[in-house]
């Protein structure tokens, strides 16, 4: 149990996630600001947890709500969304019965004891997505993805790309080369020690090559980076105590570890061919994600993550759930060298003391260097220990200026998805999806990636609530 504070005011995002998101079929979407870009061209598809409760049961942790997606169409004609659950057995038992019947990251089964082996987790499909030319995966790392029509967001099933077998998980995090058009990911199997399983695959998602290697115990990895000719993943000094949970006596989030003697663990794989090229170790630390990664003129591969000096995290993210939290959890964007034939970290550096969550680079630069990284961060102002992401940002590693978008009190942003403008390469755009807690609404605000301390170009008013989400992509027509 964790003691909570009765005196303190929930935030304005609480209410966000006070009630189940409300799916609504394809609308026109109301522009409330500005025009849109004329070289914003396709879609935006976003997914999150956005049930919360069922039956007046409330789950675990915000990773265990069912996962919903957001698409938001731009066209010559305006723009256009659609948002819907990814209809899983699991949601649609749980629907029918009216009350929660499974585990999850967060969570134990409801009921008897048996239900700890019977029920014992369900695929959310609530943490990402990838587009692919004929059909969007919805993404949770502990299963295969479930495929969905790019269109109207209609669920078609458990896919397993041509290549997962039962068993076989496909993470959340897949990194897509837009130029030699690979697609690269990984799942964990866990055990005693866990098997890390890398996969690459085709542009349209089918899988042409595995492999595999066993780890030390059973690290948390939610995420790797695709770095020039390498696969670069650090396994965080996190590890899951798998016995309570194969015995149903603990859930997953409450049975993984701080463990700051084993260090970070580095393996560095061959993208052509999968093969392990080095292992190394350095200081312990926690990261959900990466930057990006590249190999510099040195021979050097130089990876950005978001780093946490320990595993606290955790509980801050399972306090979210709840509509209230009371952790502080600072991540900051952190630069780490190492040579890929050893392993060996050769530096860290943090390269801005802000807040960041969610950074990535424009889809163009994955896996080369990008003179631009954007993140989710924290107005200065804010709380971090009562407040959930509330703005977006640029930093600038040719200037090393951090710039961000204020976009006001008691609003709260998604992760910002970076585009490229279809008429004109030296223009880019940064989307996000904003909950307003001053009017409880929900819209669609798109920035000029050049002027993010500006206004927003364009704003567009949602038919109901988004709750706050994790990842999206964009799919350019």
């Amino acid at each position: 149990m964790h003691t909570i504070n009765k005196k303190s005011i929930k935030k304005a995002w609480s209410q966000a996630i006070a009630q189940p998101g409300v799916e609504f079929p394809r609308s026109e979407l109301p522009i409330l600001f500005g025009k849109i870009p004329e070289g914003l061209r396709g879609t935006l598809y976003r997914n999150g947890p956005a049930r919360l409760e069922r039956g007046n049961t409330h789950v675990g942790h915000w990773f265990d709500g069912d996962g919903a997606i957001l698409a938001v169409n731009f066209t010559d004609a305006g723009a256009s969304g659609v948002y819907r659950y990814v209809q899983t057995p699991g949601y649609q038992e749980e629907a029918k019965a009216g009350k929660l019947l499974y585990g999850n990251y967060g969570m134990t089964a409801p009921g008897p004891i048996w239900n700890q082996w019977r029920k014992p987790i369900k695929n959310v499909a609530n943490t990402s997505v990838l587009a692919l030319p004929d059909k969007l995966l919805a993404l949770w790392e502990g299963d295969r993805p479930y495929a969905l029509d790019l269109e109207n967001i209609e669920t078609l099933g458990l896919d397993d790309l041509g290549g997962l077998d039962r068993g076989l998980a496909y993470s959340a995090h897949p990194k897509v080369d837009y130029q030699t058009r690979e697609i690269f990911n990984f799942g964990l199997s866990p055990g005693l020690n866990a098997t890390l399983n890398i996969y690459k695959s085709d542009f349209t998602g089918k899988i042409r090559q595995k492999a595999q290697v066993s780890l030390e115990g059973v690290p948390l990895i939610h995420d790797f980076v695709l770095a020039g000719q390498y696969l670069v993943f650090f396994a965080p000094a996190v590890r899951l105590n798998i016995l309570p949970v194969l015995f149903g006596a603990s859930t997953y989030g409450d049975s993984l570890k701080w463990h700051p003697e084993v260090g970070t663990q580095i393996l560095v794989f061959d993208r052509e061919n999968l093969s392990l090229v080095s292992r190394g170790q350095t200081e312990p630390w926690f990261q959900w994600h990466f930057a990006n990664g590249y190999v510099d003129a040195s021979g050097t591969v130089i990876v950005d993550i978001a780093r946490y000096q320990d595993f606290q995290t955790n509980q801050y993210l399972r306090e979210v759930a709840t509509g209230e939290t009371h952790t502080a959890a600072k991540s900051t964007l952190t630069r780490v060298h190492l040579r890929p034939d050893t392993g060996k970290v050769t530096a860290i550096q943090e390269l801005v003391d802000r807040h960041c969550e969610f950074p990535g680079v424009p889809q163009q630069n994955v896996g080369k260097a990008s003179r631009y990284t954007y993140m989710s961060t924290f107005r200065p102002e804010s709380d971090i220990s009562q407040e959930i992401l509330n703005a977006i940002a640029r930093f600038d590693h040719q200037t090393e200026t951090f710039t961000s978008a204020d976009l006001g009190a008691n609003r709260y942003c998604s992760e910002p998805i970076h585009i490229q403008d279809g008429q004109n390469q030296a223009q880019s755009w940064l989307v996000t999806v904003v909950y307003d807690g001053n009017s409880d609404s929900s819209e669609v605000w798109v920035f000029d990636s050049d002027r993010l301390d500006d206004t927003p170009v364009c704003k567009l008013g949602l038919p109901s609530v988004i709750p706050p989400g994790f990842h999206g992509t964009w799919k350019p027509d």
